[in-house]
């Protein structure tokens, strides 16, 4: 195996000659992005046409970004950053509209890869690497892949369930080492304290948690320092999760599927997270398709996804990854969730948020903003926490939900509700 290594250890620049016109590229995600490669990938665009990848939101590439890549180098994503709205401007980027659990089906159905190119683990003794820390596309994906280009960081730690790619498979690989990216925690405004607070008093020992990203998420994980045997069935592992986990919090003893294991599809927070990762054997990183399906998460018992959202209008309606049209996330996990969790036996879905932006602008609004895309039709939305209280939507009225919403609105804005609500006759 050692040999096999050797000879297909090569440059960077030999692995950029392997890329050719009209390849279908699909890079692995978060943790697990081939960062070197990507750094110079944009040189491959003057010799190249009609090639297509598949990324994460994550980096700031020139392949992505600079002017001259449309018609060379185009790249989708159903996850959206600043660095694909760049990529936007000059043709260069596009995003693709689904639901994070059928997205690997959906790219193999109509434009399937390949070539495959990650950011792996050293070889193990078995001559196996690993895609260790994403698991939103990446096992599909790879299965129509004749082209497999591996980027090996002696600092990605391996996991159970994660991806294996045995010597034989490899087409090429060289190794590069950096650290593993590390999401800084900002300090919690007064708000996101007191929305924690509401939801600890939400979630009950043994329930299954869904956690998702940023500080809210982590202040709600520190809020749930004193519940016991929680479980963990979740789009991301978090910093705040992770801490949980090492704390015996989070076991997963009462789960009814995948009973004693703590379940995501992809890692993205501190150091100490991805450490807790490796050495703890319960932790599952299993394919988005599987962990975000609906079908899955409403199979399990006490199912409580909390997730943030951009705004919603009076009647429930949800957008949360988009300002207008400028498309600003995705749809990643949110429906799917919301949508599990409200049908699984005694479940609850909670949507979570500030009730103004840092710039002073509602959440909770008459109307969406025009262009706003729908995450969540309002059918499938149940808990709404501000740090004005909680609303339930479920079974109510559109009458019922106004009064509701209003209520944990901000008072700035509650009285231009009420009266464009009696404009409406909603109330």
């Amino acid at each position: 195996m050692y040999r096999q290594y050797l000879a297909k250890t090569a440059s960077l620049q030999e692995c950029y000659n392997l890329i050719q016109s009209g390849d279908r590229i699909c890079f692995a995600g978060g943790c697990n992005q081939p960062v070197a490669f990507m750094k110079d990938f944009h040189t491959v665009a003057s010799r190249v046409t009609d090639v297509e990848c598949i990324k994460s939101r994550s980096g700031d590439y020139e392949f992505v970004t600079a002017p001259g890549m449309n018609g060379h180098i185009n790249t989708g994503s159903p996850l959206y950053g600043e660095a694909f709205n760049e990529g936007m401007r000059h043709g260069n980027t596009s995003y693709i509209v689904c639901d994070i659990c059928d997205y690997s089906r959906f790219v193999t159905e109509h434009n399937p890869c390949n070539t495959f190119i990650a950011a792996v683990t050293p070889m193990d003794e078995h001559g196996n690497f690993q895609v260790s820390l994403n698991q939103m596309w990446e096992r599909e994906c790879i299965e129509t892949c004749r082209k497999i280009i591996l980027e090996v960081n002696e600092n990605l730690p391996r996991i159970r369930g994660g991806l294996e790619i045995n010597i034989q498979d490899v087409t090429a690989l060289y190794e590069a080492t950096y650290p593993l990216p590390v999401v800084e925690e900002t300090p919690p405004t007064a708000a996101e304290e007191t929305i924690a607070d509401y939801i600890a008093d939400l979630v009950s020992d043994g329930d299954c948690l869904e956690l998702g990203t940023g500080t809210l998420s982590n202040v709600i994980a520190q809020r749930l320092s004193d519940h016991r045997e929680l479980g963990l069935h979740t789009e991301w592992f978090n910093s705040g999760a992770g801490r949980l986990i090492e704390q015996g919090i989070i076991t997963g003893e009462h789960k009814n599927i995948d009973k004693g294991l703590l379940v995501a599809s992809a890692a993205w927070g501190d150091q100490q997270l991805y450490d807790t990762l490796a050495s703890c054997p319960r932790v599952a990183i299993r394919p988005a398709s599987y962990v975000c399906d609906p079908k899955t998460i409403s199979s399990i018992d006490n199912m409580i996804a909390i997730n943030t959202l951009v705004e919603m209008d009076l009647t429930g309606q949800v957008c949360s990854e988009s300002i207008g049209t400028h498309q600003i996330s995705g749809s990643s996990g949110n429906l799917c969730f919301s949508m599990g969790a409200i049908h699984s036996k005694e479940g609850k879905s909670i949507l979570c948020f500030p009730s103004m932006t840092r710039k002073g602008i509602s959440k909770i609004n008459c109307q969406l903003s025009p262009g706003a895309n729908v995450t969540i039709p309002r059918n499938y939305v149940d808990y709404i926490v501000t740090e004005y209280g909680v609303a339930r939507m479920k079974g109510r009225s559109v009458k019922e939900r106004t009064e509701q919403l209003i209520r944990i609105a901000h008072p700035a804005v509650r009285e231009e509700l009420t009266r464009y609500a009696m404009e409406q006759f909603y109330i």
